[in-house]
């Protein structure tokens, strides 16, 4: 087998990036890509450890250029069979090493899927690749078992350079300084040596981080101490300085690497759902074999027994049962599905067997899209973190001239040189921005985690802080206050023209055309054909039936039109007043009749209205519906009327959604499009099809309204999170550096008083977990 030319890189990618530390990092892999040909525009996010690269480079380039600064992109393992050439595999644009094995070949690869597909196009007819199922995981669990190995290594070498050096009552052999010397060595070149390479990377590409504070200090005792020990220098030994500050930064980087894989947990939590095979029925009365999931195609009919998951997306062909979809919408209880419902993979199926036709695999399901968007979530910063952005580019070199003047000042000043030695360590080591980089990133990690377990994608950094700041919530009426399912209540036609309406309204997708399908249906009338059908967005629909036009819509399209519509008034207004929607029938442009269509409201829409007033938040409506339609759904929810607007087309719900400062819109993601994107924080309920929508901020993957104020108060709670951490990382920095120049705080004080804040950082973002959010959410905290 020849190797193929690779195909053209995509113009977008988000891949995952290791060695990354500290806000420093994130500014030195940014500029790094930026500087790289054919990238048009890079972000890297320290919280997730990912790259967002855009632009025509290739894999291999990507590598190249992170090297030169001591990154890497991450990578994945994927097994070939035999009869795979391995040159071909090697020749692959983000293939990192190939390697026989018994069976075929062990490909080590950048973590991407356009290399999966890549693999997998130079395998034989029928073969199989097998690929490393969770490479995040594995290497969370790798740098955690790394820092945790230094640390046990660092501490108590750390420990016998401290007691050498402060106990007099040890033999003078075991106490001197060559011995402290070597066991400090081991220390800091030893364990620290990922540090000290890191260090020498950034100073290499002209920049500087938090590893270089940390070098610098620890090198400075080292190299300050080892010429005491060499004779060429007169004063203290701070070997046991150095050694406990590489020690209480492993420590720190391992506390750091725990909290990450309880942060990174959301996103492998919904992939768990999905499981690795589905029983494939070949065909009618054929025996159910098991395929691995990877082999199921959209059109394939699985079964799924009772108590086993859903591995697919997919339409019911056959059988009933009740699903527990909690997992996926955080609703509680199991929901019936029959023939012709649509099923979501990673969904629990009940007592019955059910048939499923397949419609969507892999990437394409609901669990993947929804798993994608969580992962995109977490990887977009908040605005509010542009000021942590800004300080952290400053931050090392302004640091380093402070440990100059502070050394300058004991000398010069106090007259105290060794002192100046201590203090200016102190600076150098308290002072990394490890804290002020994990502050935001790591709790919108965790905030938008826990959302998507509770069914509310959030889209990121952003929305979380327009959200926040939400201080009204505008509903549309129908499909989101209101049940999906509406049903005709009663008409003013005959049974032609009511198939002529069929007719027209067959090509509709508005709620309502579904509903005078249906009544038709069970009435016994069959559509009839229908041409130049035309939709005018929020008045109604028009089109011809064998040869005579036919329009249906609202009255108000009606008196546009030129269309008296006076014989019906009297049966609308009353109609209206009852909470029906009302559309008028003209055939030839002559009033022909009417349809009353009612809407159920929702259960759950008048504990959703309380619970956003209990967290002190304005509720109104925005809707198409009629006047009267509206203020009857208002009065049921106990909103006040004049805090509702009727017949309201799409474009100026757009406009009026607009004019209400710090608004949220909820809405079915689909009709209410428009005014989902200009609101500051578009909420699409039911969005479970299509992930939210593009148009939203923030999705329901339920049909529950609950998911709106828990929303809104897990935003504010990360926020607040997000504020309380930065206050303490510049808090930290502005009372710890003040006293490790003034030499209250020494420097191994100072290393673990640095490690602690860090990890402070992360306890606090991971209290979001569980952190009460308020009145009127809905939960037991």
């Amino acid at each position: 087998m020849s190797a193929k030319a690779d195909p053209t890189p995509p113009r977008v990618r988000d891949l995952p990036v290791e060695g990354m530390h500290c806000a420093g990092c994130v500014q030195s892999v940014e500029t790094l890509l930026r500087r790289t040909d054919g990238v048009e525009e890079a972000s890297a996010n320290f919280g997730t450890h990912r790259i967002h690269v855009e632009g025509d480079v290739a894999l291999k380039t990507l590598e190249e250029r992170l090297s030169k600064g001591g990154y890497r992109l991450g990578d994945r393992t994927t097994r070939l069979p035999a009869g795979v050439d391995a040159e071909a595999a090697g020749a692959l644009d983000g293939v990192l090493e190939v390697a026989p094995e018994e069976g075929g070949l062990r490909v080590r690869h950048v973590d991407d899927p356009g290399v999966l597909e890549a693999l997998r196009a130079l395998l034989p007819e029928h073969a199989q690749l097998q690929t490393e199922e969770d490479p995040r995981t594995r290497r969370l669990v790798a740098m955690e078992r790394r820092w945790r190995l230094r640390f046990l290594l660092a501490a108590p070498l750390a420990a016998l350079a401290m007691i050498a050096a402060m106990t007099a009552w040890l033999p003078e052999p075991l106490r001197g300084g060559w011995v402290q010397l070597v066991l400090a060595a081991v220390v800091v070149f030893g364990a620290g040596a990922p540090i000290l390479a890191g260090a020498f990377a950034a100073l290499r590409r002209g920049s500087a981080d938090m590893d270089v504070l940390i070098a610098l200090g620890t090198l400075v005792a080292f190299g300050a101490s080892t010429a005491v020990v060499l004779g060429l220098l007169d004063g203290p030994l701070y070997f046991d300085a150095s050694a406990m500050i590489m020690a209480f930064v492993s420590l720190g980087r391992w506390l750091e690497a725990r909290a990450r894989q309880a942060t990174g947990s959301a996103v492998d939590h919904l992939l768990r759902l999905e499981p690795e095979t589905a029983l494939v029925l070949a065909g009618p009365g054929a025996e159910a074999r098991s395929v691995p999931l990877r082999r199921v195609l959209v059109g394939d009919r699985v079964l799924v027994k009772p108590g086993a998951r859903v591995p697919v997306d997919g339409v019911v062909r056959d059988g009933a049962s009740r699903l527990d979809e909690s997992l996926l919408t955080g609703e509680s209880l199991p929901v019936a599905r029959g023939e012709g419902d649509e099923v979501a993979a990673g969904t629990t199926n009940g007592t019955g067997a059910l048939e499923i036709e397949v419609t969507a695999v892999g990437d394409d399901t609901t669990l993947r899209r929804i798993a994608a968007w969580v992962e995109r979530a977490q990887g977009q910063p908040a605005p509010v973190a542009r000021v942590a952005d800004r300080v952290a580019a400053v931050f090392v070199p302004v640091v380093l001239g402070l440990a100059a003047l502070t050394f300058l000042g004991w000398w010069l000043v106090a007259g105290d040189s060794d002192g100046g030695v201590s203090a200016a360590i102190a600076v150098l080591v308290i002072a990394c921005p490890c804290a002020l980089g994990l502050a935001t990133p790591v709790a919108i990690v965790v905030g938008t985690g826990r959302a998507a377990r509770q069914g509310i994608l959030i889209e990121g950094g952003a929305a979380i802080e327009r959200a926040a700041r939400v201080r009204t919530v505008v509903f549309d009426k129908t499909g989101t206050l209101t049940e999906g399912e509406v049903r005709v209540e009663t008409h003013e036609l005959d049974a032609s023209t009511l198939a002529m309406v069929a007719a027209v309204e067959r090509k509709s997708e508005h709620p309502l055309a579904g509903a005078i399908l249906q009544h038709a249906a069970r009435v016994g009338v069959e559509p009839r054909a229908s041409t130049a059908f035309e939709a005018s967005s929020g008045r109604g629909v028009q089109g011809m039936v064998e040869g005579r036009s036919v329009h249906v819509g609202s009255a108000a399209w009606f008196d546009e039109l030129g269309i008296g519509h006076g014989a019906l008034d009297a049966w609308r207004a009353a109609a209206g007043a009852a909470g029906a929607t009302v559309v008028l029938v003209a055939l030839d442009s002559q009033l022909a009749g009417g349809i009353a269509i009612a809407q159920t409201q929702r259960p759950d829409a008048r504990e959703a209205v309380d619970a956003l007033r209990a967290q002190d938040i304005d509720v109104r409506i925005l809707s198409g519906d009629t006047p009267e339609a509206v203020a009857q759904a208002a009065r049921e929810l106990g909103i006040p009327v004049d805090a509702t607007q009727a017949a309201v087309r799409p474009e100026e719900k757009a406009e009026a959604i607009r004019a209400i400062p710090h608004a949220a819109m909820v809405g079915d993601g689909i009709n209410d499009a428009p005014a989902l994107a200009s609101a500051d924080v578009g909420i699409a309920v039911g969005g479970a099809t299509d992930v939210a929508g593009a148009a939203a901020a923030i999705g329901l993957l339920g049909d529950s309204l609950h998911g709106v104020p828990i929303a809104l108060a897990l935003c504010r709670r990360t926020l607040r999170t997000i504020h309380e951490n930065l206050a303490w990382a510049f808090g930290y920095n502005a009372l710890a550096i003040p006293l490790a120049a003034l030499g209250i705080l020494p420097p191994m004080a100072a290393a673990g008083a640095m490690a602690l804040s860090s990890v402070s950082v992360v306890l606090n973002s991971l209290r979001l977990r569980r952190a009460p959010l308020g009145p009127g959410t809905f939960s037991d905290d």
